[in-house]
C-alpha cells in the first residue's frame, strides 16, 4: 500500500486515486468528486498534475483524454467581508460567468465499446432522476435498462446542490413525496451500502413580509396534515435554534426539526452502484443526438455511440430535457435557470439546520466537514443553459448571509459553482405520457428540488411502469396540464 500523498489539503494518497480507478471513476472530474482532491485550499495548484500522471500510469484514461478539471473560483480564498464590499447593479441582470464552458466534454472520453442495440428501458439522464429510477425499475425485476448520460455522473444539477432535503413544500403532493423520499434516505446505507452523511438538523424559514409569513402560517398547517412537525417560531425562538443569528426585518419563522442535508454525490454513486450490480448499463459520456419515430412510438434512441432500439424511452435529464424533447419534435415548457452556490473555508460545527430566507432565496448549512455552503437566487437570472460563476452572486450572498449570520465575514470563500434549476411554470414537474409519443415517459421540471424528491418518484414511477397500475402523480402532473390550464402552483421554492 502507498501512503504517498497528493493532495495535502484533503489527504488523498495515492492509494485512495487507485481505488477510485477500481471503483470506475477513471476521469480527472470523477475522481475529485470521489476522493475531494483539488477542493481544498490550493484548489488543484498542488495535485492536478500528480493525479493526471497517476491515471495515466494506471492506464485509466487514454493520454489526449487527461483534461484539467474545472476550475472554480475565487482564485485565491478570499474572506466573505471582503466579496461583500463589491458593487452590485441590482438593476441589471447577471451576464457571463467563469468559466464559460463547463459542459463540453473531450470525444477522448467516450467509451469505445459498443452500446446494445435494443434495451427494454432506455433512460435519458444519468442524474438521480434516472438513476434512481433505473435501480427501481431493476429491482422489480426489470434489468434490461441502459441510462445515458452525456458527461461523468454528477456532472449536472444532482452533483451541484446544496445537499438539502425537506418536507417544508406548499402542496400536498409534493409534501407527501419529500416525506416518503426522506425516510428512503435512511435506510439507503443499509440498502445500497454507501452512506450519504444524512443529518436532521431541520430547516428554518424565515419571513421578512406579512405575505411571506401568512404563506408559513398556512404551510405550515398543511404539513401538520401529514404528519410533519413544522411549527411556526418567534425570532426570539429561532435566535435560540441558531446563536448568532439576527433576524434582521424578520416578522417570523417556520421550523421543521425532520428535515436535513445529505452529502449529494455518494447519493448518485449509491444508486449507480446498485444500477451496475443487478444488471443495468450506465453509459457515461454518451450524447443523444436523435430519436426514430413512427406511427406515434420511438423506435430509436440515436446516440454519438450508434443506436439503441427501445420499447419505453425515459426523458429525465433535468435542465437538457426541453433540448433533447425538441430532437423528437416535442416542446416542453421547462426552461433552464442557472443558481449559483458557494463553499466556505471549515469551521467547528455551530448551525444545526438548513436557514432559508424565503423572501431573497437566500440558504444556507453547515457541511459535515464543517464548510458554510449556501446560495441566492437572482430575480434578474435570464433563462439558459449557463452554469458560470459570478461576482455578482457571491457579492450579493455575502451581503445578505453577513445581514442575519454578521460574525461569519471573517471565513474565506474557497470555491463557488452553478448547476440549473428545471424551471416550469407551475413550479411543478412535468412526469408520465407524452401526447403523441406514448412510450415517451416524461420525468423532468423539478425546479431545483428533484434531488429530494427522486427516492419517491422513483419508486412510484418503477412501479407504474412494470404494473401498469394507475397514479395520479402521472395525470396530476401530466404534460397535458399546461394545454389545459390545470395547473397547481408550488409557493416554496427557494435558492
Amino acid at each position: 500500500m502507498s501512503k504517498a500523498m497528493v493532495c495535502s489539503c484533503e489527504d488523498v494518497t495515492v492509494d485512495d486515486v487507485k481505488h477510485a480507478v477500481s471503483r470506475g471513476f477513471c476521469d480527472v472530474e470523477s475522481v475529485k468528486r470521489y476522493t475531494g482532491f483539488g477542493t481544498g485550499i490550493c484548489q488543484g495548484k498542488s495535485c492536478l498534475a500528480a493525479v493526471a500522471t497517476l491515471l495515466e500510469q494506471e492506464k485509466a484514461l487514454k493520454p489526449q483524454a487527461v483534461v484539467p478539471f474545472t476550475p472554480r473560483p475565487p482564485l485565491y480564498p478570499t474572506e466573505l467581508r471582503l466579496l461583500a464590499s463589491a458593487p452590485v447593479d441590482e438593476s441589471q441582470p447577471p451576464i457571463g460567468g467563469v468559466p464559460q464552458e463547463v459542459d463540453a466534454f473531450p470525444a477522448a472520453l467516450r467509451p469505445e465499446g459498443p452500446l446494445p442495440q435494443k434495451a427494454k428501458v432506455v433512460i435519458i439522464g444519468g442524474g438521480i432522476m434516472g438513476l434512481a429510477l433505473a435501480y427501481n425499475l431493476a429491482r422489480a425485476g426489470e434489468t434490461d435498462v441502459v441510462v445515458l448520460e452525456r458527461g461523468y455522473l454528477c456532472a449536472g444539477a444532482s452533483g451541484r446542490n446544496g445537499g438539502g432535503v425537506r418536507m417544508q413544500w406548499g402542496t400536498p403532493a409534493l409534501v407527501e413525496l419529500a416525506k416518503r423520499s426522506i425516510d428512503l434516505m435512511k435506510g439507503f446505507a443499509r440498502e445500497l451500502g454507501i452512506n450519504v452523511w444524512l443529518r436532521q438538523g431541520g430547516y428554518i424559514f424565515l419571513a421578512k413580509t406579512k405575505p411571506v409569513a401568512e404563506r408559513l402560517d398556512r404551510n405550515a398547517a398543511l404539513h401538520n396534515k401529514f404528519g410533519v412537525p413544522t411549527r411556526i417560531i418567534s425570532p426570539d425562538e429561532a435566535r435560540e435554534i441558531v446563536p448568532g443569528l439576527t433576524m434582521k426585518d424578520c416578522l417570523t419563522a417556520s421550523f421543521n426539526p425532520e428535515d436535513g442535508v445529505i452529502f449529494p454525490w455518494p447519493f448518485l454513486w449509491g444508486y449507480a452502484q446498485g444500477c451496475k450490480k443487478k444488471g443495468v448499463r450506465v453509459e457515461t459520456y454518451t450524447d443523444v443526438t436523435g430519436f426514430e419515430t413512427s406511427d406515434g412510438q420511438v423506435r430509436k434512441v440515436k446516440t454519438t455511440r450508434g443506436d439503441i432500439a427501445c420499447d419505453t424511452v425515459v426523458l429525465a435529464a433535468g435542465a437538457w430535457s426541453p433540448e433533447v424533447a425538441k430532437l423528437a419534435g416535442v416542446q416542453l415548457p421547462n426552461e433552464p435557470h442557472r443558481h449559483e452556490i458557494l463553499s466556505t473555508e471549515p469551521l467547528k460545527p455551530f448551525l444545526g439546520p438548513l436557514v432559508s430566507v424565503l423572501d431573497t432565496g437566500l440558504y444556507f448549512s453547515q457541511s459535515m466537514r464543517g464548510e458554510i455552503v449556501g446560495g441566492m437566487g437572482d430575480p434578474k437570472e435570464p433563462a439558459g443553459l449557463n452554469m458560470g460563476s459570478t461576482l455578482r452572486f457571491v457579492t450579493r450572498f455575502a451581503q445578505a448571509l453577513m445581514e442575519q449570520l454578521p460574525q461569519v465575514g471573517h471565513v474565506k470563500v474557497l470555491r463557488q459553482w452553478a448547476g440549473c434549476y428545471d424551471v416550469t411554470p407551475d413550479n411543478n414537474p412535468v412526469l408520465g405520457r407524452t401526447p403523441g409519443l406514448d412510450n415517451m415517459l416524461q420525468m423532468s421540471g423539478f425546479v431545483g428540488h428533484g434531488f429530494m424528491m427522486a427516492p419517491a418518484v422513483a419508486e412510484r414511477m418503477a412501479k407504474w411502469m412494470a404494473t401498469g397500475e394507475s397514479d395520479e402523480l402521472f395525470t396530476r402532473f401530466n404534460l397535458r396540464r399546461f394545454a389545459e390550464g390545470t395547473l397547481e402552483r408550488e409557493d416554496m421554492i427557494i435558492g
